[in-house]
């Protein structure tokens, strides 16, 4: 009788565990959403983008509420609460490259004349964490904190060529369609063999990336941005090499191994 008992026990603690792990990536979902340009979500938006049903959305949100992760907007929309941005500010600042960074960045857009970038890798791809602007330039592209930047950046390309977790990486670029998706894999593979990335994501902006390692690996991206017609894509401008020496001075300042040092080791 008890070996019955606890046979049947066992499904359901299978489903019950299942039901857990939905619902973590559920609110990992909806935590998502939010971002400089989607400040707010409603439950309805909430349903269209992720594909659930509108109760199912209510809920969640309703429940994020009471965990204190959401709060209600004064419009009945929803907001990161206080618990989520205590937590943000607390991981932010256990990010010892932010502070390391600033006096580099600041060098930096002086001496490109560009603005200066500095990102982070969040869920799904780097996410903006400072940014230095150069004030006295005649046309300054403004990059807002906090905006998750698109797979075909400059930036993302360097996570995609750096990043530990390279299965992770692979399935985000399979989640592209095929021309697009041949064609990030085959600039993802340039940057190993260079060391850093220019491209132009943005019509008329053009960003120059270079990776920042830690002991455990990359831990962020440095980059300038500016116009095109200002800020060059080439391999053998000055500014790149600018971009590089701040990221490998910033590197050894971690404690970490600046890896595309090894291809210039090879070619030496």
């Amino acid at each position: 009788m008890t070996k019955a008992t606890r046979s049947s026990d066992a499904p359901r603690a299978d489903r019950g565990d299942q039901a857990d792990i939905q619902a973590v990536s559920r609110v990992s979902q909806i935590l998502s959403l939010f971002e400089p340009a989607t400040p707010e979500v409603t439950a309805g938006e909430v349903a269209e983008r992720l594909g659930f049903n509108r109760t199912t959305a209510y809920r969640y949100c309703t429940s994020l509420v009471a965990a204190g992760l959401l709060e209600r907007s004064a419009d009945g929309g929803y907001v990161p609460g206080g618990l989520l941005l205590q937590l943000g500010a607390f991981a932010i600042g256990r990010r010892r490259v932010i502070d390391l960074a600033a006096r580099h960045m600041k060098a930096l857009a002086r001496a490109t004349q560009s603005s200066t970038v500095l990102s982070l890798w969040g869920l799904t791809g780097p996410v903006v964490s400072r940014v230095e602007e150069n004030v006295s330039a005649v046309v300054v592209v403004s990059v807002r904190v906090g905006s998750h930047l698109p797979l075909d950046t400059a930036q993302s390309k360097v996570f995609l060529a750096y990043h530990a977790d390279q299965l992770s990486m692979e399935r985000l670029m399979a989640n592209l369609p095929g021309q697009a998706r041949e064609e990030l894999r085959a600039d993802v593979e340039r940057v190993r063999a260079t060391g850093h990335c220019s491209a132009m994501s943005t019509p008329g902006v053009v960003a120059v990336a270079a990776p920042v390692f830690d002991e455990y690996g990359i831990c962020a991206t440095i980059a300038i941005v500016g116009p095109d017609n200002t800020l060059s894509m080439s391999d053998d401008t000055p500014e790149l090499r600018v971009v590089v020496g701040t990221a490998r001075e910033l590197t050894h300042e971690l404690g970490g191994h600046y890896r595309p040092d090894d291809l210039d080791e090879r070619q030496a």
